[in-house]
């Protein structure tokens, strides 16, 4: 099963999306939010290179990125061989 694991903020709209895209493919997920954590909000700034938006996405601890990238990654088929792969 792979780890999916999502930075989000209370009220963003392309968080949401996110969850929902998930949410219709069946897979479960683990949510950090970075507006109540700010211990959350540094390590996603680590691991994401610096993003500062939300959502930021990781499969397997792979950064995706946003939910615009997961979308393309969605059209493209690189989400279907995301979540193929064996989790760490």
């Amino acid at each position: 099963m792979s780890v999916i694991e999502i930075y989000t903020t209370a009220v963003c709209p392309y968080c949401v999306a996110a969850k929902n895209l998930f949410r219709s493919k069946g897979l479960q997920w683990t949510e950090s939010r970075v507006d109540v954590d700010p211990a959350k909000r540094e390590e996603m700034l680590t691991r994401s290179a610096g993003r500062r938006t939300v959502p930021q996405i990781f499969i397997n601890n792979h950064h995706v990125g946003g939910f615009d990238d997961l979308a393309a990654a969605d059209r493209d088929g690189r989400l279907a061989t995301l979540l193929a792969e064996a989790a760490p």
